[in-house]
């Protein structure tokens, strides 16, 4: 029997998240890495710590960040607590608690059939596809951000009977195929929309090499924390954001 591949852990997860939804551009300022969004969400827009921030380092990533036209905004990930409690001590509120789940791509794409014709995984992505983001407010700043990634990525679509279902974007970091930006369209849901895209995903990733497929989800939300948990994927760490509103 095949033993069960070692899973990703956090700080490798977000690296996949971060590599995989890269910013407009990104620089070191001392003990910082700044990025800048263009409007691309926290992803792209958070600074992160390159190595224990102290109180005297914090006003130079405030400052790059203004630079930017950007709210002070950082990622505080799994283990850096000091961080965290240095923002919280200078007025920084939490942003967006997350989960990091991941699962091996040879168990998510079971096996390996999927009905035909019933989507794609795909690039450039279709225009229905932007459509289906669209009423997702998964906005042109954002699939920006998806046409930034290198390749190898792709664009999915799956239907629901007749009509399309939803859509998502999934890219490779190493061994690891990220999912981001699913949105299945309200007159689809609860019809398993969803879990094909990420099958479809985990079909995709193995083509291209993946051993692992990992996706970040937001704690609050209630619908896709159960269905990723039910798929077997497994919770490996969190990380969230400190923001500073002016």
């Amino acid at each position: 029997m095949t033993q069960p591949l070692p899973l990703p852990e956090a700080r490798r997860l977000i690296e996949a998240v971060l590599a995989t939804w890269p910013p407009a551009s990104r620089q070191h300022v001392g003990a910082w890495t700044i990025r800048e969004g263009q409007g691309g969400g926290s992803r792209v827009s958070a600074a992160t710590e390159d190595w224990p921030v102290t109180e005297i380092d914090l006003p130079a990533a405030e400052a790059a960040m203004r630079a930017l036209g950007q709210t002070p905004q950082i990622m505080v990930r799994d283990g850096e607590d000091k961080l965290d409690h240095l923002l919280d001590t200078h007025g920084y509120k939490v942003k967006d608690p997350t989960n990091l789940y991941a699962i091996e791509a040879a168990q998510l794409a079971g096996d390996g059939r999927l009905p035909m014709g019933g989507g794609y995984a795909m690039w450039p992505p279709l225009g229905l596809i932007r459509e289906i983001f669209e009423d997702g407010h998964i906005d042109a700043a954002r699939q920006a951000v998806m046409e930034r990634c290198p390749l190898p990525k792709a664009a999915l679509i799956e239907r629901s009977g007749d009509y399309p279902g939803g859509a998502g974007f999934v890219a490779l970091d190493g061994d690891i195929a990220m999912v981001h930006a699913l949105h299945v369209l309200p007159e689809a849901r609860r019809k398993g929309v969803a879990r094909r895209l990420l099958k479809r995903a985990a079909i995709w990733g193995l083509d291209h090499g993946a051993r692992f497929v990992g996706l970040a989800v937001t704690r609050g939300n209630h619908a896709a924390n159960p269905l990723y948990a039910s798929l077997g994927m497994s919770l490996r760490g969190h990380y969230h954001y400190r923001i500073k509103e002016e």
